[in-house]
């Protein structure tokens, strides 16, 4: 009899742990929809990395996962929304480096603290910055480039995407290297710049890599290094800095998802559970390299740290610039 019994056990064990599913384990519940606040206009890179995350996002959650945009100051409305919100999980952002890591140093009135107003959930993609020529300096290679600027210190500027973006204080360090102070030329946007880069108004500029990609691919400018450890996956025939002896301006741009303060440790582990499996999904690994993105993902933990890193990294380079919004 007893052992008849200790064999059900076992078979009743046996059959408990063939249907086990470890991600139900300390599965919080969700009551009603998860918002992803997104900071910036629909269509741009923060708000299909949303989209593609949501999508998934909803298997874990239980519910809908709305994407819900508010473009406006840099990010600065949808983190003060996110931060004002109550901490049960409903309510996240996904925010790129910038907002988080760049800008709160630039300003005294910011309006939130990136550090202490947000638990950070997960990472959600990485990418590269880049510095590309037109005609104007003939350059082929970053060395040729340096030999240029040095010859033309006057004519030696750099166009990106906006002031205070992280492609400025990106040339701020490059400037550093090479020994010339190059001029920074804000425009609005990527996409206001390439003709002044094409037509050589423009010397070169610096952008995150996925917005020169393109152009470089159609052999109308010349992507001459990326800033990750790695070459990026986007433009593999161009060398990192690093290849070339430039040691100390490895950089690395990122995507990630923000939840409010005091939001329970099993809520966020729950959404970063679900985040970085839809991360993981073949269709979004290819959505996003499309993108110039590497799709990434990490523990609660880890992404704390990495933003912690950024924020001590940019903070003095910032002040060194002279540059603030005030």
């Amino acid at each position: 009899m007893r052992t008849r019994f200790a064999a059900a056990v076992w078979a009743l064990l046996f059959a408990l742990l063939a249907g086990f599913d470890p991600d139900a384990v300390a599965q919080e519940k969700f009551d009603r929809p998860v918002r992803i606040i997104v900071g910036f206009a629909a269509g741009g890179t923060a708000d299909i990395i949303a989209r593609v995350v949501a999508e998934k996002l909803r298997d874990t959650v239980g519910q809908p996962v709305i994407v819900d945009n508010r473009p406006g100051a840099i990010g600065r409305i949808a983190a003060e929304a996110v931060k004002n919100a109550a901490p049960d999980g409903t309510t996240i952002m996904v925010m790129p480096i910038g907002p988080m890591a760049v800008v709160p140093h630039t300003t005294k009135s910011i309006g939130y603290d990136p550090l202490n107003d947000f638990v950070p959930i997960a990472l959600g993609a990485t990418f590269q910055f880049a510095i590309a020529t037109g005609p104007e300096t003939g350059a082929k290679t970053w060395q040729e480039f340096v030999v240029w600027a040095r010859a033309h210190p006057d004519k030696a500027a750099y166009a990106t995407s906006g002031a205070g973006s992280l492609p400025h204080f990106f040339g701020v360090l490059l400037s550093q290297e090479i020994g010339v102070d190059m001029v920074h030329v804000a425009y609005k946007g990527s996409a206001a710049y390439t003709s002044d880069l094409i037509g050589g108004s423009v010397p070169v500029a610096i952008d995150a890599i996925a917005d020169l990609s393109e152009l470089h691919r159609a052999g109308k400018i010349r992507v001459l290094a990326s800033s990750g450890a790695t070459r990026s996956t986007a433009l593999p025939g161009v060398p990192t800095f690093s290849e070339l002896g430039v040691k100390n301006v490895e950089a690395i741009g990122w995507f990630g998802f923000f939840a409010p303060a005091k939001t329970p440790p099993a809520i966020v582990e729950t959404l970063n559970r679900g985040i970085n499996r839809a991360l993981q999904s073949p269709d979004v690994v290819d959505r996003l390299s499309h993108l110039g993105m590497d799709p990434a993902t990490s523990t609660p933990a880890e992404f704390a740290k990495i933003l912690a890193a950024d924020y001590a990294k940019w903070g003095p380079i910032v002040k060194r610039s002279g540059f603030t919004i005030d």
